[in-house]
């Protein structure tokens, strides 16, 4: 019903304009025609007759011929007035590629919450010998820390870095104007990260450093999820977040000023995740720069295999060997 409204209200319109434009057309040949027929009306009375014809469907050709004009003329500047600044993007991504690799992640990330789930919890003969002594020397500093504030605290950033990519993509014209193009690496790039750490920490076991002192509660350090300081998600996560929104910009704006500020940022934005991680004594400082670099990999080399160029070398195939099935992702350098 509302899709007739409107297709009437349309030929009411045009109907309208094609009337508006014979009447201007007719007042203008009317005014050169009077002085013309004045003559001839002197000579030839048949031959006044005649021109009058003439005028007649030489006027209502004009009219249409007009028209056209002025419709063409009208969307011309419509499309001018409306289309996206013309931009060429730097990347390439394909439906098939892209899917697969984000399905295989999320596939990955599956499995790892599941391995996880089912960690076992510290026996207390177990914990006995979690000491100080027997940590790192590089990461012995950090053994014993505990703070339930700084661990609530460094969930703002956690959470935060998830927009970082998004707001920059649209806060920039360029990015703006392939916004889901930018989005689908975006998102490739979380998943593969988030898969790297699910897996990773469902299969190595290492307790957190608040496992190593007595400020934490006793059933928090026998809890099974104090079994997974190896890597840290948090600190992954933000690096790619915030690196893969510097990459992105570097590449739409080649020239800018703003890209050192931005990769400082992002750097920041790491360093003081990991802070925030070693304070809540969740995180030992070699798991903190593991997770820093893995999540500045991912951020910045996902943009990068799918430059133009680059996404030609990509190949994603089934994998299968026994009970394994996934899929092999392969870059020719």
């Amino acid at each position: 019903m509302k899709k007739g409204i409107i297709v009437i209200v349309v030929i009411f319109y045009f109907q309208n304009l094609l009337a508006q434009q014979n009447e201007t057309v007719d007042s203008l040949n009317i005014k050169t025609d009077t002085a013309v027929n004045l003559q001839q009306a002197l000579n030839d009375t048949s031959i006044l007759s005649s021109n009058t014809v003439n005028s007649s469907s030489s006027t209502k050709m004009n009219s249409v011929e007009n028209l056209q004009q002025n419709q063409k003329d009208t969307f011309t500047a419509l499309h001018t007035k409306f289309e996206d600044p013309s931009v060429n993007s730097p990347y390439h991504t394909s439906f098939v590629k892209d899917g697969l690799v984000i399905a295989a992640s999320v596939g990955v990330t599956l499995l790892g919450y599941n391995l996880i789930k089912n960690k076992n919890d510290l026996t207390p003969e177990e914990l006995a010998t979690k000491t100080k002594s027997s940590v790192p020397f590089y990461d012995r500093w950090v053994a014993g820390k505990y703070s339930a504030k700084a661990n609530k605290d460094s969930y703002i950033l956690f959470d935060g870095s998830y927009a970082i990519p998004v707001l920059g993509a649209l806060l920039n014209k360029r990015e703006q104007s392939k916004f889901g193009q930018v989005m689908v690496m975006y998102l490739e790039t979380i998943a593969i990260t988030g898969s790297l750490y699910t897996i990773t920490a469902g299969l190595v076991y290492r307790s957190r450093p608040f496992v190593y002192g007595d400020k934490a509660p006793l059933e928090k350090r026998l809890d099974k999820g104090g079994q997974r300081s190896f890597y840290g998600g948090h600190v992954a996560t933000t690096a790619a977040a915030t690196f893969f929104t510097a990459k992105v910009f570097q590449d739409f704006n080649p020239n800018s000023k703003l890209t050192p500020w931005l990769y400082t940022g992002a750097g920041a934005l790491t360093a003081l995740m990991g802070y925030m991680r070693m304070e809540s004594g969740y995180h030992f400082f070699s798991d903190c720069v593991l997770s820093g670099i893995i999540g500045t990999a991912t951020g910045i080399l996902i943009p990068q295999f799918h430059k133009n160029k680059n996404l030609k070398n990509i190949s994603v195939t089934p994998y299968y060997e026994g009970d394994a099935k996934g899929f092999s992702l392969a870059y020719r350098f």
